[in-house]
């Protein structure tokens, strides 16, 4: 798997991704059951509020290789604040899109 891993920017600040990456490592939440390696080819955030530049941030990730793009907790599950992005559905719905079939999407990263 290769992985990219698109964050919230207001979150950024003080999470310095550090529960994604040990879920990537020892596979867990979303990566439970992975038995491929997973290869992460990039952590960026959205963008900012509403999240408009996220296709093309997805766009650059997959120039680089990414075959899966996985949305952080930040983004669709509000962790680490309990406060999911209100423009999270809008954002996936989006990225689905753009990506098709080709690319699996995760909803959450841990």
């Amino acid at each position: 798997m290769k992985l990219a891993i698109i964050r919230c920017m207001q979150t950024e600040d003080y999470c310095p991704g550090t529960s994604d990456f040990k879920a990537i490592r020892e596979k867990t939440g979303a990566f439970e059951g992975v038995t491929e390696n997973i290869e992460l080819v990039g952590f960026t955030n959205c963008g900012g509020c509403p999240g408009k530049k996220v296709i093309l941030r997805v766009r650059e990730l997959l120039k680089r290789g990414a075959d899966t793009i996985a949305f952080a907790s930040c983004i669709q599950q509000g962790r680490p604040i309990g406060y999911p992005c209100p423009f999270a559905a809008k954002m996936k719905a989006l990225v689905e899109k753009e990506v098709g079939e080709n690319v699996k999407i995760l909803d959450h990263t841990h």
